[in-house]
């Protein structure tokens, strides 16, 4: 364990956890809502840093990366606990509290990833808020390697630590869930607005962002929701790519899985507004496809997680020269 980063003590040993909006107040013996920040003596500390859970080599476009180094693979980790608890959760297993984790250095990540020829390391799988004395670490060490850092996130942080963390993150993805606050109290446990909020955060920081919404039917899945949420996309920018997601039942949601006519249906939609929309979860030929928004040409073809990048000279699209939105090699200048 490890003193966590970002709370107050209060009065009678109980201490305020400030790294995220759920804002828990937590007394002596118990944890916050994500269960591994717990409260030993009147002092917060972390139970997961160095303390890993998952470990892999991944393609980046499985973060969904699209646009940050097409083709290339990095290394992800990721350890238990979330400060959101949906009830579609695809990762459950990573909640539970007897959930085994192994002894793992930001040093030893780093060395990881220079072995294995990664670009950099992501912070997925789980939420890596939660995980934060250890990010901020080794997201500080990577990037004194000249490695990427990558956030998979559901943009549930406070305003101040993620200024702290956000100079060393290269590309997020976000996942918006939805555009109803309802929707996120009800089925996430969590709101809405602190994520808009990080979206807007990320991409004044000069980090490139992406967005993925997993559809859900009858949830989030009309064609108001669906524009309310091109439309915040729209205001982050054109370029920003909007992933769509197929939604299969899982944990405690037994809703029947997403159509392929639904997001088809959204994602004609988000291209009347966007320059890039995907699917996702479902094997549609041409939905993960990247054109150039100028003149049509094929960009970067995509097949599951074999990528062809065909109509990219440089930075800028074979055909008509316009500079692609994508960062498509070395680190990021920001």
């Amino acid at each position: 364990m490890r003193e966590a980063l970002y709370y107050e003590k209060l009065e009678d040993g109980r201490v305020h956890c400030l790294l995220c909006p759920q804002d828990c107040v937590i007394s002596e013996g118990k944890k916050g809502f994500c269960k591994v920040r717990v409260n030993r003596g009147g002092v917060l500390y972390s139970e997961v840093y160095n303390q890993v859970m998952a470990v892999a080599v991944d393609p980046m476009e499985k973060k969904p990366l699209y646009h940050f180094l097409p083709g290339s693979r990095i290394l992800s980790l990721g350890t238990r606990g979330c400060n959101q608890n949906c009830d579609f959760c695809q990762n459950w297993h990573m909640l539970q509290p007897d959930a085994r984790t192994e002894e793992y250095t930001a040093a030893q990540a780093v060395e990881e990833a220079m072995a294995t020829g990664s670009v950099g390391i992501a912070y997925t799988y789980n939420e890596p808020t939660i995980w934060y004395e250890f990010v901020l670490e080794c997201a500080a060490l990577a990037r004194e390697r000249g490695l990427v850092n990558v956030l998979v996130t559901n943009g549930l942080i406070n305003p101040e630590p993620f200024q702290e963390l956000a100079p060393y993150v290269d590309a997020m993805n976000i996942d918006v869930k939805s555009m109803d606050p309802e929707f996120y109290r009800r089925i996430c446990k969590s709101q809405l607005e602190p994520v808009l909020y990080t979206c807007r955060a990320a991409r004044e920081a000069g980090i490139l962002v992406e967005i993925t919404n997993l559809v859900i039917p009858t949830l989030n899945d009309s064609e108001e929701l669906l524009l309310e949420l091109v439309e915040f996309v729209e205001g982050l920018g054109r370029e920003v790519p909007l992933h769509f997601s197929a939604y299969f039942p899982s944990y405690r949601m037994t809703i029947r899985s997403t159509p392929p006519e639904t997001l088809v249906r959204a994602k004609e939609l988000a291209e009347k507004r966007l320059h890039y929309v995907y699917l996702g979860n479902v094997m549609i030929p041409g939905a993960s496809d990247t054109h150039c928004p100028g003149c049509g040409n094929l960009l970067v073809r995509r097949v599951g997680y074999s990528v062809d990048v065909t109509g990219v000279d440089g930075d800028a699209c074979s055909r008509c020269g316009r500079p692609v939105d994508m960062v498509m090699d070395g680190r990021r200048k920001r």
